[in-house]
């Protein structure tokens, strides 16, 4: 296997867990948000947080099912 498609490939695979990570710290701040707002209730804020909160966890798990896939094919790929 050409050690350069490879090497891009992890490259690659770093950058998606980079993309979860900033995700999850997206989702971390949302919940701050959303704790706030037990003492200063706003429904508006509430249910945009609540969609907001719902799109990032999707996004966190596709691109978790994303990198399982990609780490699959780099692994087959080292084995052929």
């Amino acid at each position: 296997m050409d050690q350069e498609k490879l090497d891009q490939m992890r490259s690659t695979l770093n950058k998606l867990e980079d993309i979860k990570n900033s995700q999850e710290s997206i989702i971390d701040k949302i919940n701050h948000v959303i704790t706030d707002l037990f003492q200063h209730p706003d429904k508006e804020l509430e249910k945009t947080m609540d969609k907001a909160h719902q799109k990032a966890s999707d996004n966190v798990d596709a691109i978790r099912e994303a990198m399982e896939d990609y780490e699959m094919r780099i692994n087959k790929l080292e084995n052929q």
